[in-house]
């Protein structure tokens, strides 16, 4: 099952699908060196994602992703990622509406929150989706940088 091409159809079916994916991504992706993920069930249909990816060259990436799986597939109901190189923040990705910032629409409620002023700087998000897995873009992104970097 590839994934990184998006389409309408989900490709996790069950919670137990989207563990598979999460506690084998260091076997999918070389670059990541250390992951701390975890999933833990709050419940009969909802479970968090929290923890950090590392990669080389002191990037990593932190998330939370709040998940519910009560309708025959996951859905993502909340994320939130940050992108860090050493203790520097870089960048992070949310999905808090912001109706008044037209530049947005195209994505909304999806961004990303970039320097200068991280944390009034917000670009539209292409790709991040509540229903298809946001971490291969995530990490895509940090090989782009790190390859920028070598």
């Amino acid at each position: 099952m590839s994934l990184e091409k998006r389409s309408d159809v989900n490709p996790f079916q069950s919670l137990r699908d989207y563990e598979d994916f999460i506690y084998t991504l260091q076997q999918r992706y070389a670059s990541i060196q250390r992951s701390t993920l975890i999933i833990v069930p709050r419940g009969k249909r909802v479970a968090i994602l929290r923890g950090e990816l590392a990669f080389a060259e002191g990037y990593r990436i932190t998330l939370q992703e709040r998940l519910s799986f009560d309708s025959g597939s996951v859905v993502i109901e909340f994320y939130g990622y940050e992108l860090w190189h050493g203790a520097d923040k870089i960048a992070w990705y949310d999905a808090q509406p912001h109706p008044h910032h037209i530049a947005l629409t195209d994505t909304q409620p999806h961004h990303k929150h970039v320097p200068p002023d991280i944390k009034h700087n917000r670009q539209l998000a292409p790709g991040m989706s509540f229903t298809q897995p946001n971490l291969p873009k995530l990490i895509q992104e940090i090989e782009e940088l790190i390859e920028k970097a070598a």
